[in-house]
């Protein structure tokens, strides 16, 4: 599946269904953990929402597999995006989890407690080295020991803003804002110059933008939040500024990534993030936007932009570990992630892939600067959303984000209580 700052599906009801006992594929009595020895047997491999678009790819992919390792047999299963949390929670309840599953960090991490999600550091620690650490990383779960999928493609995307709108508001559109000082002082400047009329940004803050921030999210035991630090409370003073300055845009609230983008395109607020793919959207849609487009970095107080990683996850009870582990690698490796990536806007976890000419040569185009860019942010990126933080806590956090911004509640009071719910969560799960 594409990532995009979409959320994902929602991993709580993954933790909730999964029993402790619950069993992968074949008769029940688990699976070895020993991935040494011969490379042989039937597999089944399931991916998320790819067939679509990508069938000929990973026909060919198993097709070579098949050839590589002659006696094996990969039988390819693809699951559509929606529901895709509920049906790899009633395959592992039920003793069919697939060999081989596509999964991001969140719905890994209820697996992986429930003892089924096969830990790579004592199966497959030879390849670690293979990826880059950031990536590598993704699938590691707080207060466990391991790392519980192979990492696969990842994505991260830039900032985009109108140099019109920033010139008019006597800003320099050739230094937009890199840190999040920048962002609310020029946020202020242009709300002010057009007298409330132009917003500087669309989206309230997520999870992510505390983690940029350098907020502190959750204790290294994986117990607790903490994201209602100083620096969290700090963080969100400032946009409830932003907010009363109608920096902010009032539909931020309620906005979704698909609102917001629209108003970017209109011209009502000065920036948003996206991704290459946006280019030819405003070319076609809004050209007089798409003359004073602007693309910058991620907004980043650590100096580390956010990526959004998915992974390949070995089911622990398997019957073919040496064949699971062996073509999980194969997905996964630097040669068949940079085909991947060609043909489609992702990125390679691989070590060494991003300095491929394809991701750091220039050729004049837009497209091709902005990837370029990603995948030199990408090689020190982190996945700064915590891998237990699941959809029920991202609702909690917007809403007190929004009782905030309204003024109902103080931002350290609204944080306060925000912990409170995913601390409540995070021990029912």
């Amino acid at each position: 599946m594409r990532i995009s700052r979409r959320a994902v599906a929602a991993a709580a009801a993954l933790a909730v269904l999964l029993p402790l006992s619950a069993c992968g594929s074949g008769d029940g009595s688990g699976g070895s953990t020993d991935a040494s020895g011969k490379v042989e047997g039937d597999i089944t491999f399931q991916t998320w929402n790819l067939r679509a678009n990508f069938k000929p790819y990973f026909e060919g992919l198993i097709a070579d597999f098949e050839k590589e390792y002659p006696g094996t047999k990969v039988k390819w299963v693809d699951q559509p995006g929606e529901g895709y949390a509920d049906k790899i929670s009633a395959d592992a309840a039920g003793g069919t989890l697939p060999d081989v599953v596509n999964v991001s960090p969140d719905l890994v991490a209820p697996l992986a407690k429930a003892g089924l999600a096969l830990d790579l550091d004592k199966s497959a620690a030879k390849y670690r080295d293979e990826y880059l650490p950031g990536a590598w990383a993704g699938h590691q779960i707080p207060g466990m020991e391991g790392t519980y999928a192979f990492p696969w493609y990842l994505n991260t995307g830039p900032l985009f803003y109108n140099k019109r709108l920033f010139e008019q508001a006597g800003l320099d559109a050739s230094k937009p804002p890199k840190t999040y000082d920048e962002l609310f002082a020029d946020g202020l400047q242009l709300a002010e110059k057009s007298k409330g009329k132009v917003a500087t940004l669309a989206n309230v803050p997520t999870i992510e933008d505390f983690g940029r921030y350098g907020v502190p999210l959750m204790n290294k035991e994986g117990t607790g939040f903490s994201f209602n630090d100083a620096k969290g409370v700090e963080l969100l003073t400032h946009y409830k500024e932003l907010y009363d300055a109608k920096a902010l845009d009032p539909q931020a609230l309620t906005a979704t990534p698909e609102s917001s983008g629209k108003k970017f395109l209109t011209e009502a607020v000065a920036m948003n993030p996206g991704s290459a793919l946006d280019l030819d959207n405003f070319k076609k849609q809004a050209p007089s936007l798409y003359k004073n487009i602007g693309i910058t970095d991620q907004i980043t107080s650590t100096g580390k932009a956010n990526m959004y990683v998915m992974g390949v996850m070995v089911n622990a009870q398997t019957k073919r570990t040496p064949a699971a582990v062996a073509f999980a690698h194969w997905v996964t490796d630097a040669r068949h992630q940079m085909e991947f990536a060609k043909k489609v806007a992702i990125f390679p976890s691989t070590k060494g892939s991003l300095d491929d000419p394809y991701f750091t040569q220039q050729d004049g185009t837009d497209e091709t600067r902005v990837r370029v860019a990603a995948a030199e942010s990408l090689k020190t990126a982190e996945n700064y959303t915590p891998v237990l933080f699941s959809e029920q806590m991202k609702v909690e956090l917007r809403n007190a984000v929004a009782r905030a911004l309204q003024g109902k509640e103080s931002p350290k009071e609204a944080l306060d209580n925000a912990v409170k719910a995913c601390d409540r969560l995070l021990q029912q799960s």
